[in-house]
Formats: structure tokens, sequence, C-alpha cells
């Protein structure tokens, strides 16, 4: 039997994305963590702004909200979040976050792919 790789990935490893809307920062993923089994980032939504519609063909995802509030939108359906609230995304189902307030969204991000797939709708 083999022994498990442990990977320690330190701040300077993360790879953040920057877009209109805000930013979302690998902290691990198959590239980040050879032979890691997820994603897991940071997405920060500025006021006012949100994502584009998308979904994830091979992975489900698992939203945490660290602070601010946002409405979440899953199929045409909606509900609202806030701090402390989690939302779990099957594979396949169109979402997307919404910042109606006046403080950036911070969530916490986990895919179970180390190869996140997304498809932008819009």
């Amino acid at each position: 039997m083999s022994t498990p790789v442990v990977t320690t990935i330190h701040p300077s490893d993360a790879v953040t994305q920057s877009f209109s809307w805000g930013t979302l920062r690998w902290l691990c993923n198959g590239q980040i963590a050879p032979g890691a089994l997820q994603t897991f980032g940071v997405s920060e939504i500025l006021p006012g702004e949100q994502n584009p519609l998308h979904f994830h063909p091979n992975c489900e995802e698992v939203l945490y909200v660290v602070s601010g509030e946002c409405d979440h939108s899953y199929d045409g359906a909606w509900v609202h979040l806030g701090p402390g609230s989690t939302i779990v995304i099957p594979a396949g189902v169109r979402h997307n976050l919404i910042n109606r307030g006046t403080t950036p969204v911070v969530c916490v991000i986990s895919f179970s792919s180390p190869d996140r797939q997304t498809v932008f709708l819009e």
C-alpha cells in the first residue's frame, strides 16, 4: 500500500482570477496540488455585481458565505444567503450569485473535482 501524499499550499501558491464583478482565488486544485481530488477557493463578489449564469458539468459545488448578503439563483429559483449560509449545487444545475448589498460578498467554495469545469450561459 502506498503512503498518502500530504501537500502544503502557501499563500504564494494560490492563483487569483480577477473579473469586473470580483475575484476567484484558487487555493487547491489539480494544478496547484497534483493528486488533489477537489477544487477549493474563495470568491468575492463586489457590491451591485453578479457572476455570470453558469453550470459545472463535472462536479458538485458547495458554497459557504463568510460575509455579506446575496441572492443565489439555481435553475430559475432564488434563495437569499447571508453569513453562515451554505448552498449545495449539484453538477449540471444553472446558477449564479448577485450581490445586492453595499459590501463585498465573500464565499468559500469547494468543488468535487480537481479539474472544475464551467460552462457559461451569458
